[in-house]
C-alpha cells in the first residue's frame, strides 16, 4: 500500500483494483441493505481507493503493451464510470454492489488487468 502524498505505482493501482474487487465480492454476500458505515474500511473507501487506482491506470505508459494499453484504458473509462456512479448514491446496498461485480465492464477490466499484471511479471518490468 502506498503512503499518503506517495504516488502509487501501476502494480500498486493493479493490487487496489484486485482486493477491492474481492472486498466487493465479500460485500455483495452480505445482504446489506443500506451502507452501515463511511469508515476506511468501508465499501465506499474501498470504491474511492480503486477510483484513484484508476486514474494511474489509465495514465500509464508501458511500452510492452502496444495496442492493449488502449484497450485498458477504455475499459477503465467505462467501468470507472459505473463506478463513480455507484459512488454517486446516497448509501451502497449489498444488491447494488452484486450488481457492479456483475458488469460486464468491470469483468473486461479485471481480466485486462490480470492479463497485463502477468505478462509484466514474466517481463519483469
Amino acid at each position: 500500500m502506498t503512503s499518503v502524498g506517495e504516488p502509487m505505482s501501476l502494480d500498486a493501482a493493479i493490487d487496489v483494483v484486485e482486493e477491492t474487487y474481492e472486498f466487493m465480492l465479500a460485500y455483495a454476500a452480505q445482504g446489506r441493505r443500506v451502507e452501515e458505515d463511511g469508515s476506511s474500511s468501508g465499501i465506499r473507501a474501498y470504491l474511492e481507493r480503486t477510483d484513484a487506482a484508476l486514474t494511474v491506470i489509465a495514465a500509464a505508459s508501458v511500452p510492452s503493451a502496444g495496442q492493449f494499453l488502449d484497450v485498458i484504458r477504455q475499459d477503465v473509462a467505462k467501468a470507472g464510470a459505473a463506478l463513480r456512479f455507484v459512488l454517486a448514491q446516497p448509501s451502497i446496498s449489498s444488491q447494488l454492489v452484486d450488481n457492479l461485480n456483475a458488469s460486464i465492464h468491470l469483468r473486461a477490466l479485471l481480466t485486462d488487468l490480470f492479463l497485463l499484471d502477468e505478462a509484466l511479471k514474466i517481463s519483469g518490468a
